[in-house]
């Protein structure tokens, strides 16, 4: 049976007695490796849940009468069958003589996909995209400003930007943008500290401060832990003198409860430094009586810490308004961050996700994301996955869902095993692909599904029915780009893989030798003849030329939307992530090699710009 048509596995934990790999071979899960699964989602029996994907119209999925709270606070009697004009939402059906509520996800019949969508954008990494103004990082005003310079005179559609959310306030700051604290919030240092309230009437007191971070944009390396330093001393300052219109107060309270626990975490963190697992017992739990207590008394910091994501959101929303932002939302959180210490109950602490062993990591992958425990996640009636899709949709016209294969399955391991003894474990995917098509339609955003790697059978096919796009390639498929499907993004290269430059130039495989990974040279110099073949290049032809002629390539793909990386319109050499390093490669930390004035004048820029823009 394919992925399409099992929800579940018969194993009532959903861990599959075994997996075949992206070579067709079969692994079986070893006994040790389920017994770990198992205690790390909690041992016992699983919790049942009442959910219920539901159709207007349909018999009751449970003995009537019953009493049905439509989301709008309107309430029916309902006997035999739900409403024909029941509404898109979620929805609580209670039976009249006693017994659990069931959940009613009402979904739409798939995702919003505007017929006529066709655009391309360019696929920025924020953080390197430095203009004059910054202070050694990229903002949102400079995004703001590649948004509206790539619309109006580059004729961009879209633009697909790198994850913002939160990382902890703590030193050093994680560099990565897939490894987030929270998923619902975002990260202080993509601030232009200057668009701040009152910031003009303090230009005397930022004056150094901003003179000490443009400084900053000398060094390519990013330094975020300079730029959070000086960040936080003039927010602080602004901070203090801020007196609110009324319009933080209407932001906060229409962010509820959400929002004060990230606040609160984040002033918890200050004060008891990094991993709440080491933090004294009482304060574990968000819902603790130590912590509420804490809360009040540190009222002014919480608030603090709830401003500076108000001022996020508002520079986010003048960002998104020039030009739709295809945002980003990562396969899971760091274990010690926010929406851990908030969801604890529905995560398994003791796995993280990852990915097998294939032809490209020998040695498997292990991402050092904790799951969601799918019974767990159900019985919660999917809110931390609901809420996680929503806040990433917030000011956005698209979603990109890294490793979208996990909405049916995720390949967990057990702590310290390490991925060859890793399995894969089920997830209800049709419950999870009502809430995304829902949510989509509510935001008016298109959804763009990360399916490379290992896909198991069938799993395409049930995201193309829910007009999902596929996410294509150049380096990875067999076919050329005119013969990709419509219903896609197509792009050359990701974050992950070697840019254009470094791969021509063979500057990709002396960094992998340099670094002391085991490169597959085979298939890098496949990967290069192939694109030589493709767009009729000459072994030696200069790297202009290829980046130009590799873009007039990518421009035949009918997809729908089509996406070209910063880093290869500037010929940039290295990859903005090396897998399977830590501090080998300067991982997530390098700027882009011009400023953002400078780009917007490059020839070569130009060059990839009109190839797409003719398509």
């Amino acid at each position: 049976m394919s992925a399409a048509g099992r929800d579940v596995d018969a194993d009532a934990w959903g861990i599959v007695p075994g997996y075949h790999d992206i070579g067709g071979d079969w692994h079986e899960t070893p006994p040790e490796t389920r017994a770990a699964l198992v205690a790390a989602m909690g041992g016992g029996t699983p919790q049942r849940a009442a959910v219920q994907v539901a159709r207007p119209g349909q018999a009751l999925p449970i003995a009537g009468p019953a009493e049905l709270a439509l989301e709008d606070g309107t309430a029916l009697t309902v006997r035999e069958r739900l409403p024909p004009d029941l509404p898109l939402g979620y929805h609580r059906l209670q039976p009249l003589e006693g017994g659990e509520p069931t959940r009613l996800i009402v979904p739409p019949e798939g995702c919003f996909l505007p017929r006529a969508l066709r655009a391309w954008g360019w696929a920025v990494q924020l953080y390197a995209l430095r203009s004059d103004a910054s202070w050694g990082i990229g903002d949102l005003a400079d995004l703001r400003r590649l948004a509206r310079w790539s619309r109006d005179g580059a004729g961009a559609g879209m633009l697909l930007v790198s994850p913002l959310h939160a990382v902890a306030p703590l030193l050093p700051q994680q560099p990565s943008p897939y490894f987030p604290s929270s998923r619902r919030f975002h990260n202080p240092l993509y601030l232009r500290v200057e668009e701040a309230p009152g910031a003009a009437e303090a230009d005397l007191d930022l004056h150094a401060l901003a003179t000490a971070g443009r400084a900053l944009n000398a060094a390519r390396r990013i330094d975020r832990d300079a730029v959070y330093r000086l960040k936080r001393e003039a927010l602080e300052l602004l901070w203090r003198r801020f007196r609110d219109d009324g319009a933080f107060a209407r932001y906060r309270a229409e962010q509820g409860v959400g929002l004060e626990q990230f606040a609160t975490f984040q002033a918890l963190a200050e004060r008891q430094g990094g991993g709440w697992h080491a933090w004294p017992e009482p304060l574990r739990r968000p819902d603790g009586a130590a912590v509420a207590r804490f809360a009040r008394e540190q009222a002014e910091r919480v608030g603090f810490h709830a401003w500076l994501q108000w001022l996020l959101d508002q520079q986010l929303a003048r960002a998104g308004a020039e030009l739709p932002l295809l945002q980003d939302l990562p396969i899971g959180v760091d274990p010690d961050g926010a929406d851990a210490w908030a969801w604890q109950d529905v995560l398994a602490l003791d796995a993280s996700v990852g990915a097998p062993p294939d032809f490209y990591n020998r040695q498997g992958q292990d991402w050092g994301l904790p799951p969601f425990v799918p019974h767990a996640l159900r019985a919660a009636g999917y809110e931390p996955f609901i809420q996680s899709i929503r806040a990433t949709l917030r000011h956005a016209g698209g979603l990109r869902i890294d490793h979208v294969m996990g909405l049916f399955r995720l390949f967990w391991i057990p702590r310290g095993m390490g991925p060859p003894r890793g399995t894969y474990v089920r997830y209800p995917s049709e419950e999870l692909l009502a809430i995304l098509a829902l949510e989509s339609q509510r935001a008016g955003a298109f959804v763009v599904g990360e399916d490379l790697g290992t896909v198991e059978e069938g799993v395409r096919e049930r995201l193309a029915a829910l007009a999902i796009l596929s996410y294509r390639l150049l380096w990875f498929e067999a076919d050329p780009p005119a013969a990709f499907p419509r219903q896609a993004l197509a792009a050359i290269t990701t974050h992950d893989l070697p840019t254009i430059a470094g791969l021509w130039s063979g500057a990709d495989l002396r960094h992998l030798r340099a670094i002391g990974l085991e490169p597959n040279e085979e298939g890098l110099r496949a990967m290069r003849q192939r694109l030589a073949t493709l767009a009729g290049l000459a072994d030696d032809a200069p790297i202009a030329e290829v980046i130009a002629r590799s873009h007039r390539l990518l421009a035949q793909a009918p997809s729908m939307l089509v996406s070209a990386t910063l880093e290869d319109a500037l010929a940039v050499e290295e990859r903005p992530n090396m897998p399977g390093t830590s501090r080998e490669w300067p991982n997530w930390s390098l700027a882009l090699p011009r400023p953002l004035e400078q780009i917007e004048a490059d020839p070569l820029v130009h060059a990839v710009a009109a190839a797409l823009e003719r398509r």
